[in-house]
């Protein structure tokens, strides 16, 4: 097999970049920060300092790319220059109507795309947990999966690209949704007097259960550490390229129209940097309270 290229070391791309050098494969790497290609030839990848050297050396190129718009531009240079590129797997979150377009860009080249969005977060990719959807050609599709599968569970949801991104977008939008209400709730009971960490202990014991309750509060807003590795601008993006969708589509979306407020606001307020956990900072304010645990200490 040629060398595997990746293009996008950002805070999901480098442990996935990594868990594919660990699982045997050489890997070629391209990103405009120079750290985050040091950080990738130390654990044993090789640079390329563009993008037409990268597709001269790799038949497969991953993407992890943090907007539609920059998809789509690294996937006009790839065709302007496709090199011995065979197919693409995109793992970004893109929207599907982007990644049909990526698609349609790349064939005109004679390229594949493997559309694959991920979802489990920066823990996810670093210990090859994430939950991949995949859609895409059957026989490029076969090609891929080893490699996927180096960075989660699998699953192919269809042949056409496009697809995946719709799925991921499904995903996002119930994961966002969650930690919206949860947060809320968690505000409520602390501004009754209830201990965060009981409170967490109930939900996740009954039917209030969800990925919030589990995972994002406890491990990252009860200790106030809001480092649960996602910015909230790009989970906003999320939100809004699922909510567009579903307009195009004629389905209304309530509560994520209500779920895009919040997270909206709480860009304004705590900007587009701040993780996404730090959506329980504006109704804390709002509140006048705060959902402290003990692990964040006095």
């Amino acid at each position: 097999m040629s060398e595997i290229g990746f293009i996008g070391l950002g805070n999901m791309g480098r442990p996935m970049a990594e868990r594919i050098i660990g699982a045997g494969y050489t890997l070629v790497v391209n990103d405009r920060a120079e750290a985050a290609v040091t950080a990738l030839t130390d654990a044993g990848a090789v640079a390329a300092a563009t993008i037409p050297e990268l597709t001269g050396r790799a038949e497969t190129l991953f993407l992890s790319l943090p907007t539609p718009e920059v998809v789509l531009a690294v996937g006009r240079n790839i065709a302007e220059n496709p090199g011995i590129v065979k197919r693409v797997v995109d793992l970004s979150t893109t929207g599907p109507k982007a990644e049909m377009d990526l698609a349609e860009i790349l064939s005109a080249a004679g390229i594949a795309l493997v559309d694959s969005p991920v979802s489990g977060g920066v823990a996810g990719a670093t210990k090859g947990t994430l939950a991949l959807m995949a859609a895409g050609p059957s026989a490029d599709f076969a090609v891929v999966e080893p490699m996927l599968l180096t960075l989660g569970k699998v699953i192919r949801v269809a042949e056409e690209p496009g697809k995946a991104q719709v799925m991921k977008l499904i995903n996002n939008i119930c994961s966002a949704a969650a930690l919206a209400i949860t947060s809320e709730a968690m505000v409520m009971g602390a501004k009754a007097g209830l201990d965060a960490d009981v409170m967490i202990e109930v939900l996740n014991a009954g039917s209030g259960r969800t990925s919030a309750s589990v995972d994002k509060i406890p491990r990252f807003v009860l200790p106030r550490g809001f480092d649960f590795g996602f910015a909230i601008g790009l989970s906003l993006k999320d939100i809004r390229l699922c909510l567009e969708e579903a307009d195009r589509l004629g389905v209304p979306m309530l509560v994520g129209n209500a779920v895009r407020m919040l997270f909206s606001i709480t860009k304004a307020d705590c900007g587009p940097s701040a993780d996404m956990t730090a959506i329980i900072r504006p109704l804390e304010k709002w509140a006048d309270t705060e959902v402290r645990g003990k692990a964040a200490g006095a």
